[in-house]
């Protein structure tokens, strides 16, 4: 069987109703998805893993893996757990992770984000720190590197966010999901619309140069019309940033696949999802992938700061903390991955009393073809699009000799070549989490699907 016959009309079509049929399937923010990972054969010295990487900038990541509760729809790595003694301890022992790890950062760091779990949980204090442990052991210049952090509205006061104001945030991030106290109570959420509003009004005296919130859509009990006063809502703060997130569920989630919405051409995400692309176009946002919209003219960072540049598709990521993962060129690595509260609490238990942190033992190495998906993937999933120069100067090969099946994003119209640059449109941004599933190798599948959660 030629190309020409596989992509006929009739099989994109039918690639086309399959796309329609189950549209959200699983979201891959990363490629290889965590549950690939595996022990390796033997532990990988560090400084071998990063002696040669070729990026010309990294990225800093620290994991604070605590938070106040448990969302009903969370599978991230993080532990309901308050206790100021804990968070210290682990704050000593990312520490001493990063003493030893200095020595690889090779590079100047382009980025740096604190995301969690909920790191303004921690006492201002010990957010301090983790801005000492990235400038005086890690190495990193605010001056030139945008820093991003993650908040939750029941840990903001003036005390914390004046710590993240002096130390040069750019972007903090806040998870609000729905305005709407039902909606929030249906996915195990303890939160008043009042308590948002409160934290929006704090972050507001502070003026941080970008404020992103997320949305989900999808919620049990949720309409269009009560979707779209969510939105409206946090619109009313104008923040430079949203990203709405569709409502899964997951292997030890609270929440079970019996509360959520009929899958298929019914699901009543995609209506969701539609609307809230029109409202956010109406009021004046660009859309970037799925999930991220952009006000037009935001700068998104403090002007006055000479930023590095680093795109989507490097790697060179440096993750501190337990639950972290890091992205080498070859190797991914990360602590072992746990949802219920007895794993997790082991696995941080482990990090916090381990005196070395030199070695890699637990992650997944990325042949020639997963190097290859893994940077068609990520630069399809955005606005950017896949650069196909880009793709030929990096493996010397066609995205699309390696990828054939790509042409049914071109004949669908889902997607379409612009000054070389494969880029999908709104529909074709709206499946992103069913072609992102499309486009996982059989290898990456087989380790997924037989990957046990603790």
């Amino acid at each position: 069987m030629t190309d020409t016959d596989f992509y006929n009309a009739e099989r994109v079509q039918a690639w086309t109703r399959e796309l329609a049929a189950a549209p959200y399937r699983s979201y891959l923010y990363s490629y290889p998805h965590k549950t690939a990972y595996r022990p390796f054969d033997r532990p990988k010295p560090l400084s071998e893993l990063w002696q040669d990487e070729p990026t010309d900038h990294f990225f800093l990541y620290m994991h604070i893996p605590f938070c106040g509760a448990r969302c009903g729809f969370c599978n991230l790595f993080t532990l309901p757990d308050k206790r100021e003694d804990v968070h210290k301890r682990y704050v000593d022992a990312l520490e001493r992770q990063a003493r030893q790890w200095a020595g690889f950062a090779s590079r100047p760091f382009a980025r740096f984000a604190i995301g969690g779990g909920t790191p303004t949980l921690l006492r201002a204090d010990q957010l301090t720190r983790l801005f000492d442990i990235a400038e005086n052991i890690m190495g990193l210049n605010p001056a030139e590197a945008s820093i991003s952090v993650e908040t939750s509205p029941e840990t903001i006061d003036a005390q914390r966010l004046g710590v993240l104001k002096e130390r040069g945030v750019d972007r903090v991030s806040m998870g609000i999901q729905s305005f709407i106290e039902a909606e929030a109570a249906a996915i195990y959420r303890p939160q008043k619309p009042d308590e948002v509003r409160r934290a929006l009004d704090v972050l507001g005296q502070f003026d941080f140069p970008l404020l992103n919130l997320d949305l989900i859509y999808g919620l049990p009990g949720q309409t269009r019309e009560t979707w779209l006063y969510s939105l409206d809502q946090a619109l009313a703060y104008e923040p430079g940033e949203i990203f709405i997130y569709p409502l899964y569920t997951r292997e030890h989630t609270i929440l079970k696949p019996e509360d959520m919405p009929a899958s298929g051409p019914a699901d009543p995400r995609m209506e969701l999802y539609t609307a809230a692309c029109e409202r956010l176009e109406q009021r004046g946002y660009e859309q970037f992938s799925m999930r991220r919209f952009a006000r037009k003219g935001t700068v998104g960072h403090d002007p006055s700061k000479s930023l590095l540049d680093y795109g989507c598709q490097e790697e060179g990521m440096m993750g501190l903390g337990c639950g972290a993962r890091s992205y080498t060129r070859s190797v991914h690595y990360a602590s072992r991955y746990g949802v219920s509260r007895q794993a997790t609490s082991s696995i941080i238990a482990d990090y916090v009393a381990a005196e070395r942190h030199d070695h890699a033992d637990y992650g997944f190495e990325l042949d020639a073809d997963e190097r290859r998906r893994r940077f068609a993937l990520k630069g399809l999933l955005h606005r950017e699009g896949l650069d196909l120069a880009a793709y030929g100067e990096r493996f010397g090969t066609s995205a699309f000799e390696d990828l054939p099946h790509l042409n049914l994003l071109t004949q669908s119209g889902l997607a379409k070549i612009e000054a070389g640059v494969l880029r999908m449109g709104r529909e074709g941004l709206g499946y992103s989490d069913a072609i992102g599933d499309w486009l996982i190798s059989e290898p990456v599948r087989r380790r997924m699907a037989g990957f046990v959660l603790p």
